[in-house]
Order: C-alpha cells, then structure tokens, then sequence
C-alpha cells in the first residue's frame, strides 16, 4: 500500500503520465500515516508512558551510605560508616538492610558494635497515615490514569483530523465534478457558436442569434474559470494534508482525480449504534480520567485526617550467612515507634474540603459535557438525514432537467424552439448539477460530522 500510495501521490514520480484516481480510502490511509497532526497524536502517548515510568522511580530501591570521622592530636575520636538499601513495597512497606561499623576513643556508647560490624534487617509499617494510600501510591494511580486519558487524547486529535481531512477530500472532489460539468457547457456553447454563425453564413439565423450564442460562450467561460479557480484552491487545501514518509509536503500533479462525488458510499454505522459509541466518546472519557484522578487526591487528602504513627523493627545480628535471630521482640533487635497528630486538623480538613467541592465540580462537568455531546450528536443525525432527502430530491430534479433539455433540443432541430430556450434549458441543468455535487459532498462530510460527533474516526 505505501509504494502504491507513494507512487501516485509524489510530485517527482516520473511513471504518471496518464490519469490516476486518488480514491478516498486511499487518501485517508496516507493521511492517518504520513500527516503530522497524525504524529503528533502517537507522540501524545509518550507523555503518558514516561509520566508512568516516573510515578514507578517512586518505588525505586535507593542504596545509602554514611561515613564520618575525627582525629585530633593522634587520637581517633570515631570513625562510623554506615550503608545499607531500602526498597519501599507497593504494600506501603518499607524493607530496608543496614551494615554498621564503628570505631574511636570517644565514640558515642549506643553506636558501638562489633568489631567486625553490625547487620540490620527489617522495615518499617505505617499503622495509620500511610497505611492504604500514601504520596507515592497516590502518585503512581494517577499517573496510570493520564496514561489512558493520553489515548483518549490521541483518539480524539485523530478524529478532528478525520473530519478536517474528510470535508477536505469530498469538497475536492465536489469542485472536481463542477469544473468537469463546466467544462461540457463551455464545449457545448462553442460548438453552438460554430453552428450557428455557419447557419447565418448561409442565411439561416439572423445575426442576432450569433451574438446571442457568443455572450452564452463567454457567460459560460467566466463560470469554467471561476470553477478552476475553486478547484486549483481545494486541490491546495488537499495538499495540506499529504505528507510522505520523510516529513515533506506533497504537491498532487494535475493528471491526480478524486472519486465522482456522486459515487454511492457505504455507511458502517447505525443512528443506534452512533448512539451508544457517544457515551463513550473521547472528551466524555477525559472527563472520567479527571474524575477519577480527583478521587485518587480524595482519598489521599482524607487520609492525611489520620495521625502518624510509624513503627521500625530491625533484626541485628554480626553475620548474615546463617542469620541469627532471637525470638521477636527479647534480643538482638532495634525497634522505634513514631506518633504525630495535629490538634484541630484545619489544614487537612480545609483541603479535603476543597478536594470535595472540586470533585462535584468535575461530577457536574462530566453531566453537561455528556449532554452537549448527545445534543451536538442528534443534530448531526438530523442534518444528515435532511441532506440526504435533499440529495434524493434534487437528484430526480437534474434527470426532470435532462430530460427537459432533452426535449427542448428536439424542438430546436424541428424549428419548433429558439437557441434562447435551449441555453436557458441548458444553464439551469448545469446549475443544478453543480448543486447536485455539493449536495453529494455535503451527504458525505455530514456523514463524517456523525462519527465525529459520536467519538470516532479513523478506526484502531
């Protein structure tokens, strides 16, 4: 698919030299892959995937080491070097290993261990603030749920870039088939020239006809440059959205054609089905996401309304190969008890209180944007059914016209009819077949709007 795309779309291929079609499936696989808003949208999960990997730096395991040392007129006051690893646990746990080694005349009592030094083994609990939901958990959860809002991020990024790259392509083609319908007229109208000057040549028609048939050629040569005018501007446009695989804009060469607009194109998806695809349309979703990282900030905040306390618990012993412990808690240990609790809790309180309001804010938020998105998507229903019928109606209206025109013509070749009514027969089929494309174009783009209203676009 990307050598074929690749050798259409390039403006320094040298193998087009015959017309070739720019389908629409093809356009729209070239711009998911190549566009740079397409890039940008992958790059956005990057954001999540490295907020991720520093929430989990959080529970790193951290080695330590201390050394300090005084020697003053030959004496060794102390020499004590401390080292050791912590390693926090998802669990709110704390396990943590120290070796100790200390020496000197004057070294403090309670730092004295033996010669050969001193292991410890053990960890460290927290029994109220701390014992769900700490900052580190807090921390981590939230940045799981940015991970997944940044996906929700990059669907939605990708489905603005469907419908702008959609209503581009199918207004292209729409410009496309007027500047062709145009160009017939013009062909028509000098043709009718040539005929009807050689019919006043030989005395036929009155020289007014002649003018008459000349003001038609030119009338209908102002309407082909103004439609080339139209289409050289959204051909532009759809070169705003074609990129190549080195990050350089596409310029489409003149022998490149879209689809015929008024091509039927098939729906993949039910009014019903629309409808239940909204309630889990990507703006819905960062909503949640927001919701549910302000629930994490909650609890957290309700949590800080406990009071500190922290409990330490360290085996000692000189060897750890066999370890050597006496039962818990009647030697060779090392334990402390932590207890910390603020009197009136206004500082805690008024966050979590502020935390709360935020939080139905953000409930109220979620409620409004679910009704906008449900309104915005009946509307896009509505509106693609009403062009649809006017399709259907103005399409029977250009074959009333055909054959209109048709009759009229026969008319004129039995003397029956003027040039005036045939002209005038032909300007309003070509007006309302100009008509007919937009309206085609319109069917589809409001296609688009539908699935953009309801959270999709371009499929994953």
């Amino acid at each position: 698919m990307r050598r074929l795309l690749i050798i259409i779309l390039l403006l320094s291929s040298q193998s087009l030299r015959a017309q070739e079609e720019l389908s629409f499936e093809m356009y729209m696989e070239w711009v998911r892959l190549y566009h740079p808003v397409a890039k940008l949208a992958d790059i956005n999960l990057r954001f999540g995937e490295q907020e991720l990997r520093a929430a989990r730096g959080g529970f790193d395991p951290k080695i330590f080491a201390d050394y300090s040392a005084k020697r003053f007129k030959d004496t060794q006051y102390y020499d004590t070097r401390t080292g050791g690893i912590g390693v926090p646990t998802w669990g709110g746990v704390e396990v943590k290993g120290i070796f100790e080694q200390n020496s000197g005349t004057f070294l403090n009592p309670e730092q004295t261990v033996p010669s050969d030094g001193l292991f410890a083994l053990g960890a460290s609990v927290n029994l109220g603030q701390g014992l769900f939901i700490d900052n580190r958990r807090a921390a981590l959860r939230q940045a799981q749920i940015f991970q997944e809002a940044t996906k929700a991020e990059r669907q939605q990024i990708l489905n603005d870039l469907y419908l702008d790259a959609t209503d581009a392509y199918w207004k292209w083609a729409a410009d496309f088939n007027n500047l062709t319908v145009f160009e017939e007229g013009l062909r028509l109208a000098e043709e009718r020239f040539q005929m009807v000057k050689e019919s006043f040549i030989q005395g036929d028609f009155p020289a007014i006809d002649t003018v008459e048939a000349y003001t038609q050629v030119m009338d209908r040569k102002f309407s082909f440059q103004s439609a080339q005018i139209n289409f050289f501007r959204t051909t532009q446009l759809i070169n705003t959205f074609l990129w190549d695989d080195n990050e350089e804009p596409i310029d489409l060469v003149e022998t490149i054609f879209p689809e015929n607009v008024l091509d039927p194109m098939l729906y993949d998806y039910s009014k019903e089905s629309l409808r239940q695809y909204v309630l889990a349309h990507p703006e819905l979703q960062l909503k949640d996401f927001d919701i549910a990282t302000t629930e994490v900030e909650r609890r957290f905040k309700a949590d800080l309304l406990k009071p500190v306390v922290r409990v330490d618990y360290n085996f000692l012993t000189e060897t750890i190969n066999p370890i050597q412990t006496s039962p818990f808690l009647e030697n060779d240990y090392k334990m402390g008890l932590t207890f910390a609790m603020p009197l009136f809790l206004r500082k805690e309180r008024g966050s979590l209180g502020f935390t709360k309001a935020k939080l139905d804010f953000k409930n109220y938020e979620r409620e409004l944007k679910l009704f906008q998105l449900k309104t915005k998507l009946e509307a896009e229903i509505f509106n693609f059914e009403t062009v649809e019928e006017q399709l259907g109606v103005f399409t029977n209206n250009v074959n009333g016209l055909q054959r209109l025109l048709e009759g009229e013509v026969m008319r004129f070749e039995m003397g029956e009819s003027s040039l005036f009514l045939v002209n005038a027969r032909e300007v309003s089929l070509f007006n309302a077949q100009v008509t007919l494309n937009n309206l085609a174009a319109r069917r589809k783009t409001a296609y688009a709007k539908m699935l953009n209203a309801a959270g999709l676009g371009f499929d994953e």
